[in-house]
């Protein structure tokens, strides 16, 4: 079981941003149901970070177990972005997967995958790679055995690189302001091209271009959340419950979908010009906005969801 620290935490003051994996696991779920898989007396370390004379984590960075959410069975995976960024190694990778294809036998309700990574691990990248085409496949899997896969999106490292593709192949997701979802991170575009290209140090250019409410608004996510643990939980509930078919039909109106917003949108030359064409009436206010006058917009431009509806 987790620590008596996180369990006692309330989840209704808790923030997400600021929350450990383990704290949000254990507020997320029911409570005094989650069981952890390979818990911390159990370690699982990186067998290479030694050999870079870094430190290595007991749960290297990923908290997996089983629980129930309103009284159904559900698995759950929740990264940690305090170490590493969150990112994806070898142990890190083998634990989600490990839990997916368990899906697979014991037939949960749901699997929750909290995510909080940058991608994979620039010291294990083979391995890492390796894993986020494994999970990725297994996630394939799960979903066509009819079983939903719900991201959520809400940590300090936000949901980059390899995390930002699984994160793609999930049924649905959640996301809050302070969650960002790409594949290529604020540091690594401006690495390669420069600042004048993009800026990392320019918070608003960030949460415009990969922020949650942007990802809202263009369909790169299905719901929007508060930063708070009810908030989550909520989403996860109404998510679980409109999860997709995993079909044919699922994946060509998703197609076509994405065509339609790069015919739309591949002009504009920046957030507010999508916000625009969207129909915003004031895309300037749309940082600023709280979470209900942020629905409210939402509601009114009717942008089409993450998968086909």
């Amino acid at each position: 079981m987790a620590g008596d620290r996180a369990a006692s935490i309330d989840p209704n003051a808790l923030s997400w941003y600021e929350a450990s994996a383990r704290q949000r696991v254990v507020a997320l779920v029911d409570p005094g149901t989650f069981q952890e898989i390979l818990p911390p007396a159990e370690r699982r370390m990186s067998p290479h970070l030694p050999l870079f004379d870094l430190p290595r984590a007991f749960d290297d960075g990923i908290v997996v177990g089983r629980a129930t959410l309103d009284g159904s069975r559900i698995l759950i995976a929740a990264q940690e972005g305090r170490f590493m960024g969150g990112a994806f190694g070898e142990i890190h990778g083998a634990k989600l997967v490990g839990l997916l294809r368990a899906a697979l036998e014991l037939k949960p309700r749901a699997v929750l995958i909290l995510f909080d990574t940058g991608g994979v691990r620039l010291q294990e990248a083979n391995a890492g790679e390796t894993a986020i085409a494994e999970t990725m496949r297994a996630i394939v899997d799960v979903r066509a055995a009819g079983i939903p896969v719900i991201g959520l999106i809400g940590g300090r490292a936000g949901c980059y690189g390899g995390g930002g593709l699984i994160a793609g192949t999930c049924s649905r997701l959640a996301v809050s302001e302070g969650g960002r979802i790409s594949v290529s991170g604020p540091e690594v575009i401006e690495t390669n091209k420069g600042a004048e290209e993009f800026d990392s140090r320019d918070r608003a250019l960030v949460w415009r271009t990969m922020g949650g409410k942007h990802r809202r608004l263009t369909g790169g996510a299905d719901a929007f959340c508060a930063d708070t643990v009810p908030a989550f939980r909520q989403a996860a509930l109404a998510l679980i419950g409109r999860a997709p078919a995993f079909d044919r039909d699922t994946l060509e109106a998703e197609q076509a979908r994405l065509e339609d917003r790069l015919a739309r949108f591949g002009d504009c030359r920046d957030a507010t010009d999508v916000w625009r064409r969207l129909g915003v009436n004031d895309p300037e206010a749309v940082p600023a906005m709280d979470t209900d006058a942020f629905d409210a917009t939402v509601a009114r431009v009717r942008e089409a969801d993450h998968d086909a509806r």
